[in-house]
């Protein structure tokens, strides 16, 4: 946060149209320091709502504000404090990073003298070698990607806006991105929103999430909120006849289900506690390996998010 009063980033009901469609709906919330993803399917309105707050989308109703300024408004003072990358490539082909990203540093306010020493230290910083100067055309995926990052960081900006980073890489690609990302905001201190649709990028580097559908903010929190252990879930590992103690489990009245992992996952009353594992097992032949708490994942945070979104529709 900037301060108690001005929150880095504020939408105060904000609905976004093109058209008849309703891109953003009634969208109320504030963002401000660390890493926060915006995690959604596609068409959940999180461009939309980046847009929005850049200035490229014009709200039908509601506010949307930038370090205490109107979104849209704030010119050059918004171009220096904001870091934007886009989804899509946004630069010719013909160019080299080099003249891409000290061009972009111009456009946030920069000489081009400094402009062009800070590029080197970027493209540096991004893992860029002498195919600065290739034409960009000649660029893989990886490349044209810690490219766009380097133009978003040129100018040093405050909050970075990066939408859907890791499209388009392989493993080995993704997490190296994720690695860069984490390493801006935690050693250079840089605000991330992270808009996407991948689930493990969100969980990868983000310390809050807001989960988006159908333009509308359906959950949002610290992750570790959301993944916190379920008091009464527990997987329990048994050395044989997992499916038998499944299906005894479920006939004492405890909702029971088989892992592909193996285990058993088993919710119990509230009144009972694990030691009823070891109790019923021995009473039935079964040798307990180990009894662990379950955390509630993401992914079924989400699943169950949306699902209850779609029911009040």
């Amino acid at each position: 946060m900037t301060g108690a009063a001005t929150p880095m980033v504020l939408l105060d009901h904000v609905t976004v149209r093109y058209g008849k469609r309703v891109a953003l709906d009634d969208v109320t919330l504030q963002i401000g320091e660390g890493i926060v993803g915006l995690l959604g399917p596609n068409g959940a309105g999180k461009s939309t709502m980046l847009k929005t707050l850049l200035g490229f989308c014009k709200p039908s109703a509601g506010k949307a504000q930038l370090f205490g300024m109107q979104a849209g408004r704030g010119g050059r003072e918004v171009r220096r404090r904001v870091g934007y990358m886009p989804e899509r490539d946004v630069t010719s082909p013909k160019l080299s990073a080099v003249s891409f990203v000290s061009y972009c540093g111009t456009l946030a306010g920069m000489p081009y003298r400094d402009a062009l020493q800070r590029t080197h230290e970027v493209l540096n910083y991004a893992g860029f070698g002498e195919e600065r100067y290739r034409a960009m055309e000649t660029y893989s995926t990886g490349m044209r990607q810690r490219a766009k990052l380097a133009q978003a960081l040129v100018h040093d900006p405050r909050v970075l806006f990066l939408d859907e980073p890791t499209n388009g890489l392989d493993p080995v690609g993704r997490i190296a991105m994720l690695d860069l990302i984490l390493d801006v905001a935690r050693q250079r201190g840089v605000a991330v929103i992270l808009s996407s649709h991948l689930l493990p990028d969100v969980e990868h580097v983000c310390d809050k999430v807001i989960l988006m559908n159908h333009g509308r903010v359906v959950r949002q929190g610290a992750i570790s909120e959301f993944t916190q252990v379920h008091v009464q879930r527990f997987a329990v590992r048994v050395k044989e006849g997992a499916a038998a103690f499944q299906e005894r489990m479920n006939s004492e009245g405890c909702a029971a289900e088989l892992a592909e992992d193996g285990k058993v996952i088993v919710h119990i009353a509230e009144h009972q506690n694990p030691s009823h594992f070891f109790q019923r097992a021995r009473q039935w032949g079964f040798q307990v390996r180990d009894v662990v708490p379950v955390r509630q994942r993401l992914e079924d945070v989400f699943l169950e998010a949306v699902a209850g979104e779609t029911q009040v529709e």
